[in-house]
Formats: C-alpha cells, structure tokens, sequence
C-alpha cells in the first residue's frame, strides 16, 4: 500500500506541474477547431499505436511492427502489467499534448480489482513522431511501422479536443469549480484520508480547481455557505454523511439571493458517513472513489427541496427525508452507534421492533398521485422524460409535471419562494385529506429513493416531480411480519408489500396525540422538537449532479410495463 500511495503522491504532483504548463481547455478547442477546419479526427496512427475513438471507449491497438518483447504499447502510471486494450470515455479525466509536444498523455480512473470498488488514477503516456522512439521508465524500444505518415499539429490537437469531447458530452461541464466542505468526525471518522487517499487525486486528474476546507463543530456549513462568494464555485462537495449537505442548502436558504444560489451551486456528496442516502441516489455507490468520479462526470440536475415549518416559527430545508414512529426513534437513538457504520439501523430496528411500540398521530395532506399503479405510470414518464434531455444535451430538470417550478428564472435572485399553504400555525387548508393514525409504525416522508444502501424505501421517488413519497405503516403487527416488511426493502420489494401505503404528496402536516419528553421528530436524519410540523415541496428549487439525470434505483418493479394507457399518456 505504501509504495502505491507513493506513485499516487508523485502522479499528483506530475498533474500539477503539467496542469501549469499546459494550454487551457478551451485554448486547445480553439486550436482544434480553427487549425483543423473543424473536422472531427477520431483515429490517431501514432509510431506504435493506433488510438479510435468509438462511441464509449477510446480503443487501443499496438502495432504489429512493435517488438514482441515490448508487451505495452505505451508507459502507464502507476504501473500496471499491460496497457488497457480501451478505455471508457466516462473513467477518461484528461488528455493533453506535453508543452515539448514530445508526448501524448491520457488520465483516466480504473479499478483497483473488480471486487474492491475502488478506482486509482492511472496516466497512458503515446510518444508522438517527434520523440524517441523509447518509451520511458527503461522500457524496450518500440519499432515504428514504415508509412505512418507526419501528425500536424493541428491534428493532434483536433484529436485531442475530440477525446475530451467524448469524455466529457453536453451537458457535463469540465473544470468544475468544487468548494469541498470535510466533517473529519462523520460516520466511523476518516473522512480527511478518504478524501485525501480516494477523491483528490481524482479530482485533481480531472483538473478541477479545489478550495477544502475541514469543518470544526456541528453546524459549521450553515454559516460558511451562508456567507459563500458563489461566483467561484461551482460545486459544494460535502464529504460526510447526510448531515453536512443538510447544513449547506440550510445555509445557502438563508441567504437574501437564497433562490439564485440554489439554482447556480451544485450541491454534490462524497460519501463519509453512515447512511450516505444521497451519494447512493445521485452516484449508484457509497464507494467514495466511485462518487468522485460520477462528481466529474455528473449532469446538472434539478432537485425538490422541502421547506419544514416547526411550531416555534423556524423554517428549515430539507432535501432527503421527514420522520416520525419506528423509523425517526431508529435514525436518531442510534447517533452514539457511528462507529457501527450501517450496521447501527439493523441494530436499532431489532431493538425497537421487539418492542411493538405504536404511535398515534393525525397525518393531513395534499395528495396528488394516490394508487401504486398511478405512481408506476408517474415514474415511468418522469424517468424517460429526465432521460431524454439528458440525451439531447440538456440539463435534467423537467422531465415530469409536477408542482411549481420555483428554481426557475422568475425571481431567481430572491429569498426562498413563499409559502403556498402557510406554516404548521396556520388553519389546515381544506381540499386536504386527513387521515387519523390510532397504531401508527412509521410515518415516512421521502424526497430521494435510497436512505441508506441497499434500503430503497421510497423506489418512485423522483429528482424533480415537485412530490414527495408518504408511506406508512401499522405499529400493531407482529414481528415476524415486521422483520419480513424491512426485508422487503432490501429485496426489493418494498413498495408492493401490502403493508405499505404508499401515496405522492405535495404537502403535509403531521401532528402527533400526545406529548413524550422521549419522543423524536427527524428531519434529514437530524433531530428537531417533538411537536406538530408541516412540509411543502418547491419543485427544482436546488441544483445537483447525477449520472444520468435520474436517482440511481431501481424503481418500482414492473414501473417500466405500465398500462397501455399510461404508455399512450407518456
């Protein structure tokens, strides 16, 4: 391990020091473009190799002119035994020509092995026809073919701008400017090596600007992004758990331009924590290495945010989940547990579902797709349309009707938009429904599919539809029926168990029967006051990345053979 951290020490600062000499991405477009008269070069003949761009993947061909000693077309760094035959456009970071114009480098993100999940950044290095025809790193020296003819300059830099093209397609940008936010005590702790050891190098390969900064007591971001020159940045990466990408669009709500700055600041997520409910959503991992690379790689991405009134007035963000009963006492009594990991809500579940604990509440609220059936339907046209202005180059952001689209351009320099049906103080508005809960379980309100991995407890949920998943559940059953209803969530099965309702909400008040001095309220995973709160949905308010304009679940099963009605409503 020592001598790999070491390569990726050196890596690192090779990338620094050639970031500082090489031309900027978009000097090297204009040189493409005006040298090469815009065509579009897709195959390099290189002395050694020929280099193709295909659709996904950059292929690799050695010539066979090459000696058969010289089993590596090419020097790679850290070392491998061969180069890659390809390499996906989507693990390629980089590519420049050296300012001697003596060789061709390709950073890109690879595997360490297909059973630990985790990527090192490696660097190809092609010697151009202008270099010696010896590869570094006293390798055997490669034979040239006989007719490659001379490579212009402008062919190596259209070449070059066409890999970085597919590498990084509209509407992906590059160079993205990250403000990393680090909470080193998140989770199990460790989060400064995961970032240092599994993201900056990744990062850094991807050439993106990098302003880090490790926060000190809890609560910090809320100021910090409060106080934020969002004009240069791009990103907010939190490196945590849930907690942290709370704090930063709590502290990004307050703001007097709170609407323009969660239109303009991505808020993303380098999983460091227990659950990493937003990591395993937007990314598909909690693997942080692997949510780095899906960073650079992300699609803008439109994002429902909640806005939670409590009784004492206060107003708060929330862009994951809203608690009470089973669930809210699981995520909260387990805090003193962090050293478990995920293991901590396994526990705590067997612990309180022994119990048969029920919790009797008065839920209202304005529904708006109330059958399962109806909901596959919504999440099918929600998921294709998001896909195809993804595919068309677009950001993701109106992929389905929903509620009103308060991040749009219309007052986008404002504070937070108003509030449609008030706040938990005032009269309960009278189209809603309300439904009383004398055996309540769970009362669970989510604004993302994954709360944590593997636990896909709202599997219809969308980015940007401008709803909220409700479910509830029955707090009198047995426990052999309750450990097979949280089963059903890791298999997969969840949202069609007949013990689960399910309904799409834009707006609901939860107030509880009775007061409990132990009683648990949790929004985003944080505890709040054991009292009566109400949560309004504001569609596409936020900004983040995702890797296709989508949450990374499944969805629920059979959503994708939906009625011929719903296919023709599509």
């Amino acid at each position: 391990m020592g001598d790999v951290r070491q390569l990726q020490d050196e890596h690192a600062a090779a990338i620094a020091k050639a970031s500082a000499q090489e031309p900027t991405m978009q000097a090297v477009t204009s040189q493409a473009t005006t040298s090469a008269s815009g065509k579009i070069v897709d195959i390099l003949q290189l002395p050694a190799v020929k280099l193709t761009c295909l659709k996904d993947h950059l292929v690799i061909q050695e010539h066979a002119a090459a000696t058969k000693k010289s089993r590596s077309c090419c020097s790679v760094t850290p070392p491998r035994r061969l180069a890659p035959g390809s390499v996906p456009f989507y693990n390629i970071l980089w590519a420049y020509i050296t300012p001697d114009r003596n060789y061709l480098h390709i950073d890109f993100a690879e595997e360490t092995s297909p059973k630990k999940h985790e990527l090192i950044v490696r660097q190809l290095e092609f010697p151009l026809p202008s270099a010696p025809l010896q590869a570094p790193r006293e390798r055997e020296p490669l034979l040239s073919p006989p007719s490659i003819p001379p490579i212009s300059a402008a062919t190596l830099d259209a070449f070059v701008a066409r890999v970085l093209d597919l590498a990084y397609p509209a509407p992906i940008q590059r160079r993205k400017r990250a403000w990393v936010l680090v909470n080193p005590h998140a989770g199990p702790g460790g989060a400064d090596k995961i970032f240092e050891k599994k993201v900056r190098p990744i990062f850094e390969a991807a050439r993106m600007p990098l302003t880090v900064i490790r926060t000190t007591y809890s609560g910090e971001a809320v100021t910090l992004a409060q106080d934020l020159d969002i004009s240069g940045y791009d990103l907010a990466v939190p490196c945590s758990g849930d907690g942290l990408p709370h704090e930063v669009f709590n502290g990004l709500s307050k703001r007097p331009d709170a609407r323009r700055a969660l239109s303009k600041l991505a808020v993303c997520h380098i999983p460091c924590g227990s659950g990493n409910a937003m990591s395993c959503n937007l990314y598909g991992t909690h693997r942080p290495s692997l949510a780095a690379l899906a960073i650079v790689k992300g699609v803008p991405t439109k994002l429902d945010l909640c806005s939670v009134t409590l009784q004492d007035g206060e107003r708060l963000t929330s862009f994951l989940s809203q608690a009470y009963g089973l669930i809210a006492d699981l995520d909260i009594t387990t805090e003193h547990l962090r050293w478990m990991g995920a293991a901590r809500f396994t526990y705590g579940f067997l612990t309180l579902a022994i119990r048969k604990k029920t919790y009797p509440c008065d839920v209202a609220m304005k529904v708006e797709v109330g059958g399962k059936e109806e909901i596959k339907g919504h999440y099918a046209r929600g998921v294709k349309g998001a896909e195809s202005e993804v595919e068309n180059g677009e950001a993701s952001g109106d992929g389905e009707e929903g509620g009103s689209k308060d991040g749009e351009e219309e007052g986008v320099g404002e504070g937070m938009p108003g509030l449609k049906y008030g706040t938990v103080n005032d009269k309960l508005p009278e189209d809603w429904e309300v439904v009383p809960h004398e055996k309540l379980g769970s009362f669970y309100c989510g604004n993302m599919a994954y709360m944590a991995p593997d636990a896909s407890f709202f599997s219809a949920a969308l980015a940007n539809d401008g709803l909220l998943d409700l479910i509830t559940t029955d707090g009198d059953i047995s426990l052999w029926k309750n450990i097979n209803l949280q089963l059903s969530v890791e298999s997969g099965h969840f949202f069609d168990n007949p013990l689960v309702s399910y309904r799409k909400v834009s707006a609901f008040r939860l107030t509880p029967r009775y007061q409990d001095p132990n009683g648990v309220i949790s929004i985003d995973g944080e505890a709040r006051p054991f009292a009566p709160f109400q949560v309004e949905v504001h569609k596409g308010l936020g900004l983040t990345l995702s890797k296709r304009g989508v949450f990374e679940a499944p969805g629920p099963h059979g959503w994708d053979k939906v009625t011929t009605t719903e296919r023709l409503r599509a």
